[in-house]
Order: C-alpha cells, then structure tokens, then sequence
C-alpha cells in the first residue's frame, strides 16, 4: 500500500460532538411534518428514528440530499420547490430549510465541542509531517471548526459552501475528498479518509484513496459492520490510534 501523505476528515461526529445536534433537528424537522404527509397504506406514519434512519439516509449527505433520502425511503413525493422556499413541509426544500433553522437554533443554544481526543492526533500528524483536511457537506462547517478552535490546526477545509461553488456533487460521490485532497498537494493513492458515515467510507472506496478509516465512537457493533461493508479497510473506537495506524501504512 502507498504511503500516507494526506488525511481526509469528516467533521460531525469525527472532529466535532455535533453529530447529534444535526440527528435532533432531523428528528424535529421531519416529525413535524410526517403528520401532514398522505400515508402510505394502513400502516400508520412513525415518527423518524433518530438512530437508524439519521445513520442509513441522512448521515454524511447535504440536507437536500438528506431529505430525498428519506423521502425515497418512505415512498413519500414531493415536489423539489425551489431554494427561496422558506421552510415547511410542502418541498424538498422548504423540509431543508426547516432542517436548517432548526439546526442553528440548536448551534446557537450549545455550540459545537471537539472531541478530546482530536487536538492531541493532529498535532501527533503534523509532527509526522502528514497534512490534513476537514471535510463536511454543511456550509456552516467552517464557522463550527472555528468556534471549537480546530480551524488552525488543518491545512485545507471543504465545506458545503465550496461544495456550491464548485458544483461539487454531495457523498457518496467523492468529489468532496477529491477536492480537499487536491488542497492539500497529494492524491487520493497517498491519501486516506477518515469518515463516521456509510455514504463517506463508500465516497473514500469510490475516490480510490489509499486507506479508508471507519469511526465508530459509540461502540455500536452493527454500525461497525456497516462502516465495513461500504467500504472501509477499518474500524477503529477513536483517533487516538489514528498515528500508529497510519505510520503502519507509510513507507
């Protein structure tokens, strides 16, 4: 295998204990309008599952493609509307947007933490002379980094918002790694990605990167086999072996 060069990492849930900020206001974003929804059948609606559905539709994706996601899954049409729609439940874009203010509402109520484990590793990557990237879909991603005191301590960041810029298609296409990857001066073949999401691993395998890391921070033995089956060559607890496990794959 090449040697490492480069890391690739996603923020929410890898760099950031936001993950479950952005679960909650999926959960209070779609629960809202499930009711509104035609039901499908006698069955009736249930509320999202905050833990498997945020995990296998949402998890990793822009909020567009979050939410197609999760309509596609419960066979539930609506139409595209457009990006002035304010948010409600009547679009695909009016239920992100919804998303959305929900989300900030949350940010601005508890902020965003790093995870402890994250400072001490890059620090450990720059003194071994590896360059790394955050990568997110979200276009408030930067601000987040910043307001946890992370921004500094990565060569290269790639949000939703060059994501816009560039028309860059959201994971698990992996023309977000691709991008930071580029950043930062090496290749995806000296390259490795370090994701939490199953559409992120399939982006890392799809990308061709030399080593793609699955992060499973609560144990959780079905998203570990999950991580795997998309794509990862690994699954580790934490980062804190992230260096040893990259010095293993230098040469």
């Amino acid at each position: 295998m090449s040697g490492v060069r480069a890391v690739v990492f996603d923020t929410d849930g890898v760099l950031l204990a936001s993950a479950a900020l952005h679960a909650a206001a999926w959960k209070a974003a779609l629960d809202g309008c499930i009711p509104l929804w035609p039901p499908r059948g006698a069955v009736p609606p249930q509320p999202f599952d905050a833990v498997r559905e945020y995990r296998d539709l949402v998890d990793g994706r822009s909020r567009l493609d979050g939410v197609r996601a999760f309509l596609a899954a419960r066979r539930i049409d609506l139409p595209p509307g457009t990006p002035k729609d304010p948010p409600g439940c009547d679009t695909v874009h009016a239920v992100a947007a919804r998303k959305e203010m929900i989300f900030m509402g949350m940010v601005r109520g508890a902020g965003a933490e790093a995870f402890e484990d994250v400072r001490p590793v890059l620090r450990r990557l720059r003194a071994m002379d590896i360059a790394c990237a955050a990568v997110s879909a979200s276009r408030h991603a930067r601000a987040l980094l910043r307001s946890a005191d992370l921004i500094a301590l990565f060569d290269a960041v790639v949000t939703g918002e060059d994501a816009e810029a560039l028309a860059l298609p959201g994971k698990p296409d992996p023309a977000l790694f691709l991008e930071a990857v580029d950043r930062l001066g090496s290749g995806p073949e000296h390259g490795a990605v370090v994701e939490d999401a199953v559409v992120g691993v399939e982006a890392g395998r799809r990308g061709y990167f030399s080593l793609v890391v699955g992060l499973d921070r609560d144990g959780d033995p079905h998203t570990a086999s999950a991580l795997l089956a998309h794509g990862a060559d690994l699954v580790l607890p934490g980062l804190d072996s992230l260096p040893a496990t990259l010095e293993g794959h230098q040469r």
